[in-house]
């Protein structure tokens, strides 16, 4: 048989969009047809710059969620720990206006206080998982409920005020903007960026990847997995240091209420981008889709008034079991 018989006998195959590449595309592309029929004020700039700045502090944290589900590791204990570090950074910057003024020497005192808190924290995290040998979801259960007391116990029950002098310096953070675009929605485009780099086109992605797929096989080819989970897990810490520097100057405080359920948002916005959440496989830009399908889903019921804010949380439960489901049943 000829070589040109043989080829002639394969099946053509032509271009076919795998539903996980562009199922969270196509619920975006829906969810905005459907915000535009419902309301007409859906689409003005205000409302969707006010929900990409609203969504970005999940963002951001979500992005290093990413890299933590990649490697086959989650944590939970983002939410508690942005509300620890917004406290210790308002903390911070109020102790150091006797000695350093008014101005933007303590903003950005406390804005590398708060990077440097998540990167401890997020350390702390990882050496418990790579060198305690403890699950990580055992871990940061634990810490969860260690970062929420703390916030509760330095507020003493109450709330941790910025001195309202260095609120309105602190305050074009969150509320200005370069060309009409919010900072906030800026810095979390910078960090997606650069996240979608790290997992695409350098060896830690893969590494991450691999891990997550097989930790086994990943120690057999020289991948230094401790390493690598550690690195994801202080990843994940910095990141949420710095939605916590955009957190802060929207309200000036923080309280034992700060960041609740933000780890729920987070991980439902990597599994609905379409990260695997047993590991593997991850996706930058698809967490991005995710995270902002959900601020959308939350703008149209607040619009609608279709149901109470304070359901938002169940509805992301369900998403969140929806979407597993829906992975589970591809691989079987």
């Amino acid at each position: 048989m000829s070589a040109a018989s043989d080829i002639s006998e394969k099946p053509k195959r032509g271009f076919r969009p795998e539903l996980k590449t562009v199922g969270p595309l196509l619920a975006l592309l829906l969810l905005v047809l459907l915000g535009i029929s419902l309301n007409e004020n859906f689409m003005s700039y205000s409302n969707l710059t006010n929900v990409l700045a609203r969504s970005s502090f999940i963002g951001i944290i979500a992005i290093g969620a990413t890299f933590v589900i990649t490697a086959g590791g989650i944590d939970l204990s983002v939410g508690s720990m942005a509300a620890v570090i917004a406290g210790l950074m308002i903390m911070v910057m109020n102790w150091l206006i006797p000695t350093m003024g008014i101005g933007w020497g303590v903003v950005l005192a406390g804005m590398l206080a708060g990077i440097l808190l998540g990167g401890v924290a997020g350390t702390f995290n990882g050496l418990m998982i790579t060198r305690g040998r403890i699950e990580a979801f055992i871990v940061t259960l634990g810490t969860m409920g260690i970062f929420r007391s703390l916030v509760t116990f330095l507020a003493n029950g109450g709330t941790l005020s910025l001195n309202f002098d260095v609120a309105d310096v602190y305050r074009p953070v969150y509320y200005d903007g370069l060309l009409g675009v919010p900072y906030p929605i800026i810095v979390f485009a910078l960090v997606a960026i650069g996240g979608e780099i790290l997992m695409r086109r350098t060896a830690f992605g893969r590494h991450c990847a691999a891990i997550g797929s097989n930790e086994q096989v990943a120690r057999y080819s020289s991948i230094n997995v401790d390493n690598v989970r550690m690195l994801t897990y202080i990843l994940q810490g910095v990141l949420v240091g710095v939605a916590v520097l955009l957190y802060v100057p929207r309200l000036g405080s923080a309280s034992s209420t700060t960041g609740v359920l933000w780890e729920l948002e987070a991980i439902a916005g990597v599994i609905i981008g379409g990260t695997t959440l047993k590991g593997g496989y991850g996706r930058i830009w698809g967490t991005v889709v995710g995270v902002v399908i959900l601020g959308l889903i939350g703008n149209i019921l607040n619009l609608q008034s279709l149901i109470s804010p304070y359901l938002n949380g169940a509805f992301q439960g369900v998403i969140i079991i929806l979407a597993v489901l829906l992975q589970r049943s591809k691989r079987t």
